[in-house]
């Protein structure tokens, strides 16, 4: 695991979308196709800002959802919600080429299920998706992957769903797809951060985030997140 420090969540956001555009073009020269899951959160609201602006193969590119809340469609509490607005409104990319995790549906298990499928389909079976970007709360979770909640211990499947957390159900990326990927890039900002990023720099497994692969992590990270480790 490394970690690179940065004056403001502004300069993080900045060095997220060079680094996600250097790889798509890595991808697509190699292989052909980009494939990146997103979560949510202000700062990765402003990597996507920046990252319109760079060389981007973007009609090679396919995003997947890292995590979703359980929400009606066009709902504020959505990343869909966001994704859009800043993509599709600057024709950007294809709607189709977005891969929307399908929290509407009235079935989640049969949804979760359509979506591990809907992975296969765009990045191999078992899915290795080139990058996910992933955030990280005060407690310790990282995508909907929770303190204390079942679906930490998912093995067999690459989507489930949580319980109630903030009011609402989330549908996520388990920890086995998440640890197949090439390359996962961490964008955490904010000094309600800093005691949680010591302990995820410090491989401490008792938070959900320290069960993520390090090998191939990357943490970008403001000056007030980083704490000590600045």
């Amino acid at each position: 695991m490394k970690i690179k420090v940065f004056a403001d969540e502004y300069s993080v956001a900045q060095e997220a979308a060079a680094i996600i555009a250097a790889e798509a073009r890595t991808a697509v020269a190699e292989r052909g196709r980009f494939v990146m899951a997103l979560s949510g959160g202000r700062t990765p609201w402003k990597m996507l800002r920046s990252l319109i602006a760079l060389d981007v193969p973007w009609q090679s590119v396919r995003l997947a959802q890292v995590d979703e809340r359980v929400a009606p469609i066009g709902n504020s509490l959505r990343n869909l919600t966001h994704i859009s607005e800043i993509l599709l409104q600057n024709h950007i990319i294809d709607p189709k080429q977005i891969y929307a995790m399908p929290v509407e549906d009235g079935d989640l298990s049969s949804a979760a299920s359509h979506y591990a499928t809907i992975l296969r389909e765009i990045a191999g079976a078992p899915p290795v998706l080139d990058l996910v970007h992933l955030g990280l709360g005060p407690d310790g979770h990282t995508a909907s992957l929770l303190p204390e909640d079942p679906v930490l211990e998912i093995t067999g499947e690459d989507v489930a769903l949580t319980g109630i957390y903030q009011g609402t159900r989330r549908m996520t990326l388990t920890y086995p797809v998440i640890n197949r990927s090439r390359m996962i890039l961490w964008l955490v900002t904010g000094g309600e951060k800093n005691k949680v990023v010591e302990r995820l720099w410090n491989g401490d497994q008792s938070i959900p985030a320290g069960r993520i692969r390090r090998d191939n992590s990357l943490i970008l990270a403001d000056t007030a997140a980083a704490g000590q480790l600045a």
